[in-house]
């Protein structure tokens, strides 16, 4: 992806955040800059992937599939590990209507996935297989707000603004927006981009980045070159 259409679907995505009444921490708009300068203050930013986050899974296509992502706060794996202390994690999200999240599940991550406001957020699900892996003819269960739910092989479910879907590691999902673009939340346990998206189709978690200008913002995927 080329810097300058991320940069692009930065400002997109920061104006509809807004638009439904969400507000971002200061270190969101931070320059890169005042990131270098402010980096060892905040290690645990840099360190835990919080900040902002846009992939096209390699592909070269995101309007196709692709995802917006903001990370707002990300515990410890130690903690999680132990049991007790910093064990959430929250993001943002935007979905774009017909923009593919391709299918993938969690070895670790257990999180809701909420509609916080546009048009319908469609999950796809299917069930895994003894090892985890994906079981194309088994379905599951799941809670949606708290309700059980059983769906079949392949069942969508179709969330309007409010709902919400929780999804455990093994239950394989797929994501997008239809009849417009949606805000969505997810609230879980410790999240790890880098080693716990497990893809069906082999597909990369982050975007080959093309500087033909400079950052608006740096996103998580640039911390590890930019900041010291």
């Amino acid at each position: 992806m080329k810097r300058s259409e991320i940069n692009d679907i930065l400002r997109a995505a920061d104006e509809m955040i807004r638009r439904y009444g969400f507000a971002l921490p200061p270190f969101a708009y931070w320059s890169p800059e005042e990131f270098r300068a402010r980096s060892a203050e905040a290690r645990h930013v840099i360190d835990a992937r919080s900040g902002w986050d846009i992939t096209d899974y390699g592909a070269g296509r995101f309007d196709e599939m692709g995802l917006f992502l903001f990370t707002l706060r990300n515990g410890r794996i130690d903690d999680l590990s132990a049991g007790r202390g910093m064990c959430y994690a929250e993001k943002l999200l935007i979905s774009r209507e017909g923009q593919l999240s391709p299918m993938h599940t969690h070895r670790l991550k257990a999180e809701d996935i909420i509609n916080r406001g546009g048009a319908t957020l469609v999950v796809e699900l299917f069930g895994s297989d003894a090892d985890g892996g994906f079981a194309g003819d088994r379905g599951g269960t799941v809670m949606c707000d708290g309700i059980l739910r059983s769906y079949a092989p392949g069942e969508c479910l179709r969330l309007a603004p409010g709902e919400s879907v929780t999804l455990m590691p093994g239950d394989w999902h797929a994501f997008w927006g239809e009849g417009g673009d949606v805000l969505v939340g997810e609230v879980s346990t410790v999240n790890d981009d880098e080693t716990d998206n497990i893809f069906r189709d082999g597909v990369g978690r982050f975007a080959a980045i093309e500087e033909d200008c400079d950052p608006l913002h740096l996103l998580v995927s640039d911390y590890a070159t930019w900041l010291p």
